[in-house]
């Protein structure tokens, strides 16, 4: 009996040494492919600085004035990273509660996690904590099918424990929560609640948290988009987890789990969004910038990674009105040119007045510079299959006004589709503080995903009798005429040899009529008499005009002729509103500005705007100028911006968006249209904004037939007031509805009452026949 006793006491031990040896061999094991995991036995493990700065793509943002995202440059990835402090609480204890319940316990690796998950072979729930899952995203990329997984799984639990050693929990979450690829190029919490739910994460309710933490899962399997049902089961889940843990009370999670999902979906690209225009023009914008203004350390910014922070000028709200107001217009306007433009109508629509071989020649210089004709070259086509290629049928997708998107899917020939996109009419806008040169509002066309061209600073068109304000100001500021000065309206020529001229020059009114009577400048303004305009230019010369036009920031080369007058130069929106908010800060130009800060990731300040100002006009002159102006909307062309026409309303209301308008404000303003009515203009300014905006056809040969629908007033004005009074609804947006400052020393007598109320008895009538130039 002892010796069986002895035994079994000896066998006992021998269990015991055995146990304790293969424990010791297992924990040394543990340490030792740890330690192997940390050397890089396993892959290439991150060095101590690339935990301190792990890194990741960051996007550029756009911020306006009012502190709103524009939107965002980027590769492929739209991440904007935010702070813990800007999370909301409901979304970081949704998180926890579903991801990762022990997270303030652990220091990486959750052991019960980990136990449960070997026993039951991950049948009940997995064992990544939140910071093993950072460390995944961040250092270890897409899971392994292979043997390489586990081996994976040892490098997360490595750097993992790293992680928590140089970060503080809350930048665990923040950073585990910013890295997140949420899909539809939401990269990050911050673009995931911008695109799913059109708010900025702190804005994001209990609800709407738990779909995006849901979403944490696989978020292409969990897409809001494509599997409502499933993403909703999966919400409720979250909210399931957040009551279990003691988040939310049951009574909370009950009513919660019974309101609707509700995804407000705002797609973030290049091509969609707000202000798309003026973001491209950003983008050219930092293009320069960082050639100029490398690095420390002497390399370039990348303008899609490096997470810069671009402050601009414009303010969202404004941004809105404009776009709203264009789109509004265009599409109103649009619809009566189709209508005009029948085959029955117009059988060379979308042209007109111009000869076949003219028509063929527009073609094929489209045909030669599309996207299409580029690539194909590319590609090492020839000539001929390139061309046969534009006569082949295929499905595209192309704009239209009547779809819910602007978009419909359709047949056409390529050729087909050039000459589809020519009929339709192009537009222009934009706004600026005159007193700072701060650009508010950018609208370069009516779609930037199909007409890219952007209008208001590529390229230019003529500016109509929106230029007779230069020539007017010449003669008040060298002549010191007064608004009061009158002239004859009798046809009038400038001879031959004078002023440059080959021959004569006898300028015509629109009409063909003339008065004979003695006109104010005031009124002769207002309605674009072209006879008083031509004695004023013959008064100061051409040259004086031309510099007085450059000195205003119209820089571009123009022609020293008495035709000038008229319009005949060629500017840009952005050109003419900087001008014309010389006018309004008593006569001191500021170069128009898009741009006031540039910060990096980190804050740093890396670039701040300096205002370019010059001196053009003296106050009362500037000032003399706006009240010629003021008479414009008073009883001139721009009239229809405050008064109704009675019998004559409907014809107003087909064509004029939002008549009528009913503005009562002081308002000065110029409309312009060129020959042919192939662009039409108007500028308009309150004191504390200048705002120009440009409507015409691709090419100058697209064109209303009719005065009634191509001049500025009926083209252009009606997007400047619907505009105007979207800015007024809103009083927090400050745009004034005061007079205009008047100069202390006023020397220039501005009272031309009687005038003017003679004027409006004579003024009133149906069609707008004021503006042509020619």
């Amino acid at each position: 009996m002892a010796k069986t006793s002895q035994k079994k006491k000896q066998g006992y031990f021998k269990f015991i040494k055995w146990f304790w040896i293969l424990f010791g061999a297992g924990v040394l094991s543990v340490i030792l492919i740890f330690l192997l995991a940390s050397w890089g036995a396993f892959g290439e493990m991150p060095t101590f600085e690339r935990l301190e700065n792990p890194e990741t793509n960051l996007a550029t943002e756009f911020i306006s004035s009012d502190g709103e995202t524009l939107g965002k440059l980027y590769l492929d990835d739209n991440r904007t990273p935010i702070a813990y402090e800007n999370l909301p609480e409901n979304l970081v204890n949704a998180l926890v509660a579903t991801e990762d319940a022990r997270y303030y316990d652990h220091s990486g690796i959750d052991a019960r996690g980990t136990l449960r998950a070997l026993v039951f072979l991950g049948s009940k729930g997995g064992a990544s904590t939140i910071s093993q899952q950072l460390a995944r995203q961040l250092f270890v990329g897409i899971r392994a099918k292979n043997w390489t997984k586990y081996t994976q799984k040892i490098k997360e639990w490595v750097i993992a424990t790293r992680l928590e050693r140089n970060y503080t929990k809350e930048e665990i979450i923040a950073m585990y929560l910013n890295i997140y690829d949420f899909g539809y190029n939401a990269d990050g919490i911050r673009s995931a609640a911008r695109i799913y739910f059109g708010k900025e994460p702190a804005e994001l309710r209990t609800e709407e948290s738990a779909v995006l933490v849901g979403m944490l899962k696989n978020s292409s399997l969990y897409n809001p988009m494509r599997r409502e049902e499933l993403v909703l089961n999966r919400r409720n889940t979250v909210l399931a987890q957040m009551a279990k843990y003691g988040y939310i009370t049951e009574k909370e999670k009950d009513s919660l789990q019974a309101l609707e999902m509700k995804i407000n979906f705002n797609p973030e690209s290049h091509r969609e969004g707000l202000a798309t225009y003026f973001r491209m023009y950003m983008q050219k914008f930092l293009n320069v910038w960082v050639d100029q203004n490398p690095k420390p350390d002497g390399e370039k910014w990348n303008i899609y990674l490096d997470g810069l922070k671009v402050y601009t000028t414009v303010d969202s709200r404004m941004q809105r009105n404009a776009e709203e107001a264009v789109q509004e217009h265009m599409k109103n306007l649009q619809a009566e040119f189709f209508h005009q433009n029948t085959p029955d109508r117009n059988p060379t629509a979308p042209f007109l007045d111009i000869e076949t071989f003219e028509i063929d020649n527009i073609m094929e210089r489209a045909m030669k510079t599309s996207p299409r004709w580029r690539a194909m070259s590319r590609e090492g086509k020839s000539e001929n299959e390139i061309r046969a290629s534009f006569k082949q049928k295929t499905e595209m997708t192309v704009f239209d006004w009547n779809s819910d998107s602007f978009e419909k899917d359709t047949i056409m020939t390529p050729m087909d589709s050039i000459r589809y996109y020519k009929t339709f009419l192009r537009t222009a806008m934009m706004s600026m503080e005159p007193q700072t040169g701060h650009v508010k509002a950018w609208v370069g066309g009516i779609d930037y995903k199909h007409f890219q061209y952007d209008n208001v600073i590529q390229g230019a068109r003529q500016a109509g009798s929106t230029f007779k304000p230069f020539v007017y100001a010449a003669a008040i500021d060298q002549l010191r005429y007064s608004p009061c000065y009158t002239l004859p309206d009798n046809q009038y020529c400038i001879e031959p040899g004078k002023h440059g001229n080959l021959e004569a020059w006898c300028p015509k009114n629109s009409d063909g009529k003339y008065s004979g009577e003695n006109m104010t400048l005031k009124s002769a303004l207002a309605n674009s008499v072209n006879t008083i305009t031509a004695q004023l230019i013959d008064r100061v010369g051409p040259g004086s005009v031309v510099a007085m036009a450059k000195n205003m920031g119209l820089n571009r080369d123009i022609l020293e002729v008495p035709a000038i007058a008229l319009g005949t130069p060629e500017f840009n929106v952005y050109e003419m509103v900087g001008a014309y908010g010389t006018f309004a800060n008593q006569g001191v130009y500021v170069k128009p500005v898009m741009v006031t800060r540039i910060e990096d990731k980190n804050g740093t300040v890396l670039y701040e705007y300096t205002p370019e100002t010059k001196d053009v006009l003296s106050k009362d002159v500037a000032y003399a100028m706006v009240n010629l102006m003021e008479g414009v909307t008073q009883y001139g062309s721009g009239g229809r911006l405050r008064h109704t026409y009675g019998k004559n309303d409907t014809m107003y209301k087909e064509i004029m968006t939002g008549y009528p308008y009913e503005l009562n404000n002081p308002i000065a303003g110029k409309t312009g249209t060129t020959q042919n009515q192939s662009d039409g203009w108007f500028m308009g300014m309150v004191p504390n904004l200048v705002t120009g905006v440009w409507v015409g056809g691709e090419e100058r040969s697209i064109h209303f037939s009719r005065l009634k629908y191509g001049q500025g007033a009926s083209m252009a004005l009606p997007i400047w007031a619907l505009y105007m009074k979207k800015n007024y609804a809103n009083e927090e947006i400050g745009v004034s509805k005061d007079a205009f400052e008047v100069p202390e020393e006023m020397s220039i007598n501005i009272d031309c009452s009687k005038e003017s109320q003679d004027n409006q008895d004579d003024l009133d009538t149906d069609d707008d026949l004021d503006d042509l130039d020619f």
